[in-house]
């Protein structure tokens, strides 16, 4: 039997990807076939369509994608935490972007109750990647106050939700006005307009100096800098994405001083046992926020899989406010 798959055909722009026909996954031990309703856009798709993100082992380096949303379709050998017909979303080292696939049954996640798939698609890589960010490594705590850069992305909103339900302050930046407006109608708490130069002196004009306990940066490059001027004391920074580079000064004097903690993070390439443990945790403590109403997806634009390569363009554009979905027909 084939499915239908995105397919990059060469390194290159949004014009090497291609729908075509493949074989169906076979489920392997423990694991169990999702027939994929919807997926989602991510920086790692553009730069995996560049030749510039090497995939994970066992992953298809030709078919993009890294997370899902869709039903059970079969159970391989001792896989009994799953019915067929189960909605079910999460993230895949790659292949998201094909009409199935096989993953380890634990991995995933339970679509919360009454969601459309649009939205169900807009949570598993923005959601975790910021729950597992902002609390496995950055210990976020009540009453903290936490910047998060670029928070009009798909992780920035997903971190401005889950940290305002934790309890912190939440101080976003974003280079369009109109995104801080938006962002503002989520809860965030202080805006800052990067475009207009020294975010940091902005930072402090509006909260006061070194009172920043927390930095969840998916921007980067020389935002280091900046990061390490307006934390507090003990505080803590976690480097998410790199937009701007990976490359930046670095003021060890300013670390050793206020005796600060830098952390990275990447899900893709974990291991299986943790990203077991994460979903875990997820579906347990995160999914019955989406269900009482106290998180929700953020969704940009749905494009049909056939119009793959403008939703790239779209996401290149950087225009986007939270998820480009992507759907089968």
């Amino acid at each position: 039997m084939a499915m239908k798959a995105v397919i990059i055909t060469r390194p290159g722009g949004p014009e090497v990807l291609e729908i075509q026909l493949r074989p169906k996954p076979d489920p392997g031990v423990g694991q169990i076939r999702v027939r994929v309703r919807a997926s989602a856009l991510n920086r790692a798709d553009l730069l995996q369509r560049e030749g510039n993100y090497p995939v994970p082992p066992g992953a298809p380096a030709d078919i993009s994608g890294m997370e899902y949303a869709g039903e059970v379709d079969a159970l391989g050998p001792s896989a009994t935490l799953w019915k067929v017909g189960e909605r079910v979303i999460g993230i895949v080292g790659g292949g998201g972007h094909a009409e199935y696939l096989c993953v380890h049954e634990r991995e995933a996640i339970p679509v919360p109750k009454s969601m459309s798939w649009a939205d169900a698609a807009a949570i598993p890589e923005v959601f975790l990647t910021a729950y597992d960010a902002l609390f496995n490594r950055l210990a976020l705590g009540t009453g903290e106050t936490v910047l998060i850069h670029a928070v009009g992305s798909g992780v920035g909103t997903a971190g401005l939700q889950i940290a305002r339900v934790a309890g912190a302050r939440v101080v976003g930046t974003a280079r369009s006005p109109g995104k801080l407006e938006r962002a503002k109608k989520l809860g965030l708490d202080v805006a800052i307009d990067a475009s207009r130069g020294d975010w940091a002196a902005q930072v402090e004009a509006a909260i006061g100096a070194d009172s920043v306990h927390a930095v969840m940066d998916l921007v980067g490059g020389n935002y280091l800098e900046g990061n390490l001027r307006v934390l507090a004391l003990r505080g803590r920074i976690v480097v998410v994405g790199l937009t701007a580079g990976a490359t930046a000064p670095f003021n060890m004097g300013m670390l050793l001083r206020k005796r600060l903690t830098i952390v990275g993070t990447m899900l893709r390439g974990r291991p299986l046992e943790e990203k077991i443990a994460l979903a875990r945790d997820f579906s347990e403590r995160v999914v019955p926020l989406f269900e009482s109403g106290q998180l929700k997806p953020v969704v940009d634009r749905v494009f049909p899989f056939d119009e793959i390569r403008a939703a790239h363009e779209l996401m290149h554009s950087n225009d986007t406010f939270g998820k480009i979905v992507l759907a089968w027909e």
